[in-house]
């Protein structure tokens, strides 16, 4: 008999069927990454079905790894971001959120994009001294830096590490302007080094916001701060001095659209000074995953916003050319884009912003400059 094709299950490897987990965003460790042709399944292994319903439910904890670079300052060529160094001190994110494009990098240490994105994460313990090294270099010259635009800088873990905090004291000691995007209250504990660094134009922050609805928050983003916290966030950034603006990113048709009004006015009234959106990226496995979300948390509306996300992609379910994988095409697309512009006029989100000082850097150390 012909062996069954890849990512297939024949009756006698019949597995468990995926359940969420609480505190958790995917639903399996599936799929496996593009590099690899087997998939990872639980199978029956004979224990009853309350055993097996409480195995399901089970917490999954959070292994910690190590993460070893040459290099901390990463660069791209991207016309579809603002800036072309930044700086990851994590990989991987407890956050869990199920939309998160960079689960595909996962794939790279020959883990699952799925659960294991959210459960193995690998941090840089030598992030602050590798960056005080490439800071020091002769030929060194500042430009837009982005902090943990890959995967959150302030996730759950770095309440432990503090390898973002270390990070921030070496760029302000070398007077490095930098950007923080987050969708966690912890961004708080450093504003003794924010608040400063901001006076001197050295600092802005964004914060995430993708929905005011707590329910949906909780499975759509399960380890991240509610969205009344990012509020306060917002606030206290804001009464630090420090310039805010909010990111409604992603925006999902048929599931989150509905609240871009609303989001930018509650991030208004908390402060905020100007607002960005992405459209809903779901490259390679975050295809696959968001799907089985989906259909498990909102069975009766996954076609529709499948389909909705087609209609912005083309008839598929994401399209990475550059220019318009972050915006998307079509009726759709270009709706959501006119009612946001329309809700940044009328909140006032669209006053100018104050551009970074990169003339205070101190670089070029000459006792660095023999290496």
């Amino acid at each position: 008999m012909p062996a069954p094709p890849p990512n297939t299950r024949t009756k006698d490897s019949e597995g468990l069927p995926d359940l969420p987990r609480k505190g958790r965003g995917a639903v399996s460790n599936r799929p496996s990454h593009r590099f690899e042709n087997p998939d990872r399944y639980d199978i029956d292994d004979g224990w009853s079905d309350h055993e097996r319903a409480e195995w399901a439910r089970a917490r999954r904890d959070t292994i910690l790894g190590i993460d070893t670079v040459r290099r901390i300052i990463s660069r791209n060529t991207s016309p579809d971001v603002g800036f072309n160094t930044s700086i990851n001190p994590y990989k991987g994110c407890e956050h869990g959120c199920i939309y998160c494009f960079a689960r595909p990098t996962h794939a790279y240490l020959d883990l699952s994009p799925g659960m294991d994105f959210e459960t193995r994460i690998f941090r840089k313990p030598d992030a602050a001294r590798q960056l005080r090294i490439e800071l020091s270099e002769r030929n060194y010259k500042p430009a837009p830096l982005a902090l943990g635009i890959n995967t959150d800088a302030y996730q759950p873990t770095e309440r432990s590490e503090k390898l973002t905090r270390s990070l921030l004291e070496v760029l302000y000691e070398f007077r490095h302007p930098v950007h923080i995007v987050t969708k966690s209250a912890l961004i708080q504990r450093d504003l003794d080094i924010l608040a400063p660094m901001a006076a001197l134009r050295l600092f802005k922050a964004s914060i995430s916001i993708t929905t005011l609805d707590r329910d949906l928050a909780r499975v759509m983003e399960p380890r991240a701060a509610t969205p009344g916290k990012r509020l306060d966030t917002v606030r206290a950034l804001s009464a630090a001095g420090i310039p805010v603006s909010v990111m409604a990113a992603p925006i999902i048709p048929g599931l989150t659209c509905h609240e871009i009004e609303n989001i930018l006015k509650a991030s208004a009234e908390a402060g905020a000074r100007s607002a960005g959106h992405v459209l809903i990226r779901l490259p390679h496995e975050v295809q696959v995953l968001f799907e089985e979300w989906l259909r498990n948390h909102f069975p009766d509306r996954a076609d529709k916003v499948l389909n909705h996300i087609r209609q912005c992609r083309g008839g598929k379910l994401y399209n990475a050319a550059f220019n318009t994988r972050m915006t998307g095409t079509g009726p759709i697309a270009d709706l959501i884009h006119r009612r946001f512009a329309a809700a940044v006029r009328r909140c006032g989100l669209d006053g100018p912003r104050v551009p970074s000082d990169f003339s205070q850097f101190r670089g070029g150390d000459p006792q660095m400059s023999l290496f």
